[in-house]
């Protein structure tokens, strides 16, 4: 049995602000660093030996992925100048939320209305003004997916992926989770391993470690 985990970055400081994020490149808050802990001991309890890391190019994730596998402890991840071995790609990116990037949430729908700014957030196929669907965000994981992800898990690898919310509810979809249109119910918290396990290449389970 092999695993896919996915990990949400912990708390960033704009989550902690209610504010767009999408590629804006914010660190992490004091809880969102506690949260990338937790989450790399939960894993550690279960005994999961993490064969390859994958990673958006945000500091994030990053800062996620490098304190979630300090507390693993597994030598060979680690290369001889003390770096991470991580393979960062934009394709894992959160989605780019345009113009509304760096707005409050709150006042952003007192602005332009409480309905246009779910369809904005939670649609499949509509954008927000100068910015992506998820539907393009499906595409773009998908492709990396594809090429990165997949062959690793029918070789029987443990393969974690540390990214965000939108980033990681496409990758659900990629692996054919959910539907396009079940997703905008889906919510993923920062910081709580999602292990979803394999058995000759079948999806068998799934649950949080934390």
């Amino acid at each position: 049995m092999n695993s896919l985990i996915i990990l949400r970055h912990g708390q960033s400081q704009w989550n902690l602000e209610n504010r767009f994020t999408g590629w804006k490149d914010v660190p992490l808050t004091e809880k969102g660093i506690n949260e990338a802990i937790q989450a790399g001991k939960a894993i550690k309890r279960k005994k999961i030996k993490i064969d390859i890391i994958f990673s958006s190019t945000l500091q994030r994730a990053n800062e996620t992925a490098i304190l979630a596998i300090k507390q693993i402890k597994q030598e060979n991840l680690w290369d001889v100048k003390g770096n991470l071995i991580m393979q960062k790609d934009n394709s894992l990116n959160e989605r780019d939320y345009g113009k509304l990037v760096g707005l409050n949430k709150k006042e952003t729908a007192k602005e332009f209305g409480k309905k246009q700014v779910h369809i904005w957030r939670r649609s499949y196929d509509v954008a927000p003004p100068g910015g992506e669907s998820l539907k393009e965000v499906v595409e773009r994981v998908n492709s990396f997916y594809i090429k990165n992800i997949e062959s690793n898990i029918k070789n029987n690898k443990n393969v974690l992926v540390v990214a965000h919310g939108n980033s990681l509810r496409a990758l659900l979809i990629c692996i054919k989770m959910f539907k396009p249109k079940e997703i905008s119910k889906i919510e993923i918290p920062t910081g709580n391993p999602f292990v979803i396990s394999y058995k000759d290449n079948k999806l068998i389970k799934k649950k949080y470690l934390i």
